[in-house]
């Protein structure tokens, strides 16, 4: 199955159908041109899309791929990667573990004159992958075998999104659109973090994962807004549920749960949103217990510095507040090499799910810190090779010293093979 997946995308990459395979914009439906007179302006487009109908700044640039013209008005974009990864957790709750994580986008978008069409669709092979995932320490979230995943990441699931989106020009400039499918992303939360130029090359989920982006899978979606070069504000009804352990399916849709997200980019280095929402029952093991979900994140982009700084609060109910920081950064230094970081910071009351455990449902507060760096080579066609490694540490209670040593420390080696970058 997975070379199957790499053939279509080296099929896809035949010379006579590719437009364009690099890093720039094209002037798709989701990235309308800045008004201002500058001529920096002028180049740079005020924003970019990033997951769902999320904004990400104008000067990082669209995520490349291969622009296709089949015949007819349609524009197709292809993009994908497949990565090899090795990790290893050291202290007593630590794991190592080989593994791969993958993704692969197609894109169809036509100008319906007045108005714009596009169709979305992500898949991956991540359900090939054991239930319990790979080792992540600190990190917590959905299940396996009917248990609560801890210090471990879950597989995504085969369909990540299919969806469309319509924009209709209501005035110079500005758009009203529509998106949803079975399988999308609700306005809520920064642009997930696989799609973020700040995390472009770092091979481990951020632990506070399931505070900002858990919502990128979402099956039932559906999103009104009001779109400008500027700003957007929408609003969503979604499935509040997160994806159960059938990675291979397609769950019945449905609209409980509903968050409403404004986005502001200032100038094209700079994106920012605020977005809060109410989702029903979002853990399979606690059916009666919702969650009140707030977040604000900034982002920053120049050259080759992709930056963002993140805030959120799930407040349960019923429950406590527990609150993350994160803030993380991308620097392509040369072409050829990247050095990457990420701080999070994570107040977490489920690392002990045994109901017997005196720690049970007790709030720790956890700082990871990671970095590290990447080597980027084009290999053939529009096709890229990036292999590096990170090494992380983690500040914590001595409470938590029993279970996860004084000290304990990680690192990860990768290998990806991407079209585009």
């Amino acid at each position: 199955m997975r070379s199957g997946l790499l053939g279509a995308l080296i099929a896809a990459a035949s010379p006579a159908t590719v437009l364009a395979q690099d890093h720039q914009h094209h002037e798709g439906m989701q990235m309308p041109m800045p008004s201002d007179g500058d001529a920096a302006s002028e180049e740079t487009a005020a924003w970019t899309p990033g997951s769902g109908t999320s904004r990400l700044p104008g000067a990082e640039g669209e995520m490349s791929g291969l622009h296709l013209m089949p015949g007819g008005d349609w524009m197709l974009m292809v993009h994908g990667w497949m990565q090899a990864n090795y990790t290893d957790h050291e202290g007593p709750r630590g794991d190592d573990l080989f593994y791969s994580t993958s993704m692969a986008m197609l894109s169809a978008e036509k100008d319906l004159g007045g108005a714009r069409l596009q169709l979305k669709s992500m898949l991956s092979l991540e359900p090939t992958l054991p239930a319990r995932g790979y080792p992540n320490l600190f990190a917590t979230g959905e299940t396996a075998d009917g248990r609560p995943l801890v210090d471990r990441q879950h597989p995504h699931d085969l369909f990540m999104e299919l969806a469309a989106r319509l924009d209709v020009d209501v005035a110079p400039g500005t758009s009203l659109f529509l998106y949803g499918g079975p399988v999308g992303e609700p306005a809520l939360g920064p642009s997930a973090f696989m799609h973020r130029g700040s995390a472009r090359y770092n091979p481990e989920p951020p632990i506070s994962h399931h505070w900002f982006d858990s919502t990128h899978i979402t099956y039932g979606v559906v999103t009104a807004g009001a779109s400008s070069r500027r700003w957007q504000v929408e609003a969503s009804a979604f499935r509040g549920r997160e994806p159960d352990e059938d990675r291979w399916d397609i769950e019945s849709p449905k609209l409980d749960s509903w968050s409403v997200r404004l986005s502001w980019n200032p100038a094209p280095a700079w994106s920012a949103q605020l977005s809060h929402g109410f989702l029903k029952a979002p853990e399979a093991l606690h059916p009666g217990e919702n969650e009140h979900r707030t977040t604000a994140s900034v982002h920053f982009a120049d050259g080759g510095l992709s930056a963002m700084a993140a805030f959120s609060a799930k407040n349960r109910d019923p429950g406590e507040t527990l609150t993350a920081w994160l803030a993380e950064a991308n620097w392509d230094i040369t072409e050829h090499h990247s050095l990457f970081a990420r701080v999070e910071n994570v107040a977490n009351d489920e690392l002990f799910p045994d109901h017997d455990d005196p720690l049970h449902d007790r709030r720790f507060r956890v700082t990871k810190v990671q970095a590290g760096y990447a080597w980027r080579m084009p290999i053939f066609g529009p096709f890229q090779l990036a292999a590096g490694g990170s090494v992380n540490a983690y500040a914590k209670p001595a409470a938590l010293d029993a279970a996860y040593g004084r000290s304990p420390w990680g690192y990860t080696l990768f290998a990806r093979l991407s079209l585009g970058g």
